[in-house]
């Protein structure tokens, strides 16, 4: 009976959780009578898809292709920097001993502890000062640090690391390089495929950031841009119905890339993670 009832949860959260992506779904495919006939709100009323799909891409010459660039863009160099920066990081943080190595590590610690919406302003006023607000590095240069990141890199390093391991690589002759791309950063690999992941999910979904530090709308990113559709939805009440068709067909498409990263990155995260079961 116990076990019914856990299974019976987890459907009910399953659900939960898909509700809104099958909502989403299924009002992509309608087109604007059909989104606001207040009928048949969770199941298909026509099909309209490719249409919509046509009709987001052009709008005004195209900016949302622009917005999913920039987003692409940011998320791309930013995830990917912020991780090797995360790894490399953790890495020392959890084998070296130097000097100031826990007093720079609690830093780490403290600065986890606050908000980024804290960090806006500040950043905002010393990237203001650099002349690099309206830039496309006024975004990606923030998202290359995570101080959460490094601190996942640090404990995994050091639980899936033994000194042993790294002292035999050091008496065989290999370098401190060697070392970390052929004896570290294999055992790493599940926590590496994990902060890329976060990472890149984080740049990508920043709504905070982009708004802040952009004035241009050529430079938006897609959560900015379609924050900027839903806004002329609300004022104009005329082409308020077509608009928001778009914003809700573009914020499916915005998922779709999510969805890819985690479906290609998923197998190497298994891998890594019944090779450091098997260890």
């Amino acid at each position: 009976m116990n076990r019914v009832g856990v299974k019976l949860g987890l459907l009910a959260l399953v659900c939960y959780f898909l509700l809104p992506v099958w909502w989403l779904v299924v009002a992509s495919t309608k087109n604007g009578q059909g989104l606001f006939s207040g009928s048949s709100a969770l199941w298909f009323d026509g099909f309209h898809l490719f249409e919509n799909l046509k009709n987001l891409f052009s709008f005004n010459n195209g900016e949302y292709l622009r917005w999913l660039g920039n987003s692409v863009l940011y998320a791309g160099v930013g995830g990917l920097g912020c991780t090797v920066i995360s790894v490399l990081a953790g890495y020392g943080f959890a084998l070296y001993r130097f000097t100031g190595r826990s007093v720079f590590f609690a830093a780490v610690l403290g600065s986890v502890m606050v908000p980024l919406t804290a960090l806006v302003i500040p950043t905002f006023v010393m990237f203001s000062n650099a002349g690099l607000t309206d830039t496309i590095w006024a975004v990606i240069l923030p998202s290359l640090l995570s101080p959460f990141a490094v601190y996942l890199m640090r404990v995994y390093a050091a639980n899936s690391i033994p000194d042993e391991l790294i002292d035999a690589a050091r008496i065989d002759g290999a370098g401190e390089l060697r070392i970390f791309w052929q004896v570290g950063f294999p055992l790493m690999r599940p926590g590496v495929i994990t902060v890329l992941l976060l990472s890149v999910v984080s740049t990508w979904n920043n709504y905070f950031l982009p708004l802040i530090m952009l004035s241009s709308s050529k430079l938006y990113s897609l959560p900015v841009g379609i924050g900027l559709w839903s806004q002329l939805a609300t004022a104009n009440n005329n082409s308020g119905q077509s608009l928001w068709t778009l914003i809700i067909v573009g914020s499916l498409v915005s998922v779709v890339p999510l969805v890819i990263a985690f479906l290609t990155l998923q197998r190497y995260w298994q891998g890594g993670l019944t090779m450091g079961s098997l260890k």
